[in-house]
């Protein structure tokens, strides 16, 4: 699914920043690179998707939707063999249908009967830990999910059927409230109370669960008041900013001063952990169409130079139809795919040899 096409909200953030003084608007001056965070920091973790939009997921959906459980399972245990410690599913359903077996709407088909059960089933097994989605149980506007009262009712029901059925497994860490929101250059009002009504759910049904979300547009992020208050009022311990690189939202070169600030925010703020969202795709058509890999040498080492220094961990959107091992019976994306993991496997060999 395009999971950045939420900027037809733009105007809300336009109208709430006109409303900001110039004095809490100004950015302040850039501080030095934390000398604790100068090594460069391998992908610790991918989100993860049981199936992408046609339009943009052309290369690996047919595939997996025919994956069996144990395919699945050495899916889970080819992302630990090459580091991943975290996946953060992208849904536990999708138009309103769930991947999993379900009383709320019959569940999509695919080739293994409880495909949420076989991930984690292989994440306990391997020591991976999820994040697991609370949506898609409407449609794909961020925004009307946020607001909707129809789909929150749905969202919370779903997640207390998939606590009751999943959360036993040690692999259950905690929460994804997948509802983007985009930097405007600070959070409507309307996405704060979703994250806080979402963790507080969560919270619920899980007490000791870590929750992450993942906005976007970081061009705009301001280290001031405001922004710093905002990230004091939000219940959630994990902010996961998309790099916004490979949907051309990002400048490559610009993305290091961006975190920068973040960094800034955060660490005054002293709530939410700082972690990254890092692109490894491009769009075949420009601007739309199907996901490709990029380059590692080319592009994606340069934008891991430019996140380490400011954020606790490296996720990345995402292994799934981006990356695959050669040689297995479990591929599923464009052959690149098969080129960017062996490029990126031999420098995290080299990574772990210097450790």
């Amino acid at each position: 699914m395009r999971r950045r096409d939420f900027i037809k909200y733009l105007g809300l953030g336009g109208v709430a920043m006109l409303a900001m003084p110039q004095s809490i608007r100004a950015n302040s001056s850039a501080v030095a690179v934390p000398s604790s965070c100068k090594k460069l920091k391998p992908i610790s973790g991918s989100w993860f998707e049981f199936r992408h939009s046609a339009s943009e997921g052309g290369n690996w959906n047919k595939a997996l939707t025919h994956f069996t459980a144990d395919q699945w399972r050495r899916k889970i245990f080819e992302m630990r063999e090459i580091g991943m410690e975290y996946l953060v599913m992208m849904g536990v359903a999708l138009d309103g249908k769930p991947f999993y077996p379900s009383q709320i709407a019959p569940q999509i088909p695919m080739g293994c009967e409880d495909p949420l059960e076989a991930v984690l089933a292989a994440a306990d097994e391997c020591g991976i830990k999820f994040f697991v989605s609370n949506d898609f149980w409407g449609e794909l506007d961020a925004y009307t999910m946020m607001i909707d009262k129809g789909v929150q009712k749905l969202r919370f029901r779903s997640m207390e059927e998939v606590a009751q059925k999943y959360s036993h497994h040690e692999s259950f860490y905690g929460w994804y409230f997948p509802n983007e929101a985009q930097l405007q250059p600070y959070f409507i009002d309307e996405c704060v109370k979703y994250v806080n009504d979402c963790a507080d759910f969560a919270q619920r049904l899980t007490p000791n669960c870590v929750n992450l979300i993942a906005p976007y547009f970081i061009k705009e992020a301001r280290f001031d008041e405001y922004f710093v208050r905002q990230l004091e009022k939000m219940n959630i311990d994990i902010i996961a900013y998309q790099d916004g690189v490979g949907v051309n939202h990002t400048a490559l070169e610009d993305s290091a001063r961006f975190y920068e600030i973040l960094y800034k925010a955060h660490e005054k703020a002293s709530r939410a952990r700082l972690w990254a969202d890092m692109e490894l795709f491009y769009f075949e058509d420009g601007d739309g169409g199907n996901l490709l890999p990029a380059d590692f040498n080319k592009r994606i080492i340069r934008q891991m130079e430019n996140i380490s220094p400011f954020v606790d961990k490296i996720l990345c959107y995402q292994y799934i139809g981006i990356m695959n091992k050669p040689g297995t019976d479990i591929i599923a994306g464009h052959p690149d795919s098969l080129r960017l993991y062996e490029q990126y496997s031999a420098w995290y060999n080299q990574y772990k040899n210097k450790k």
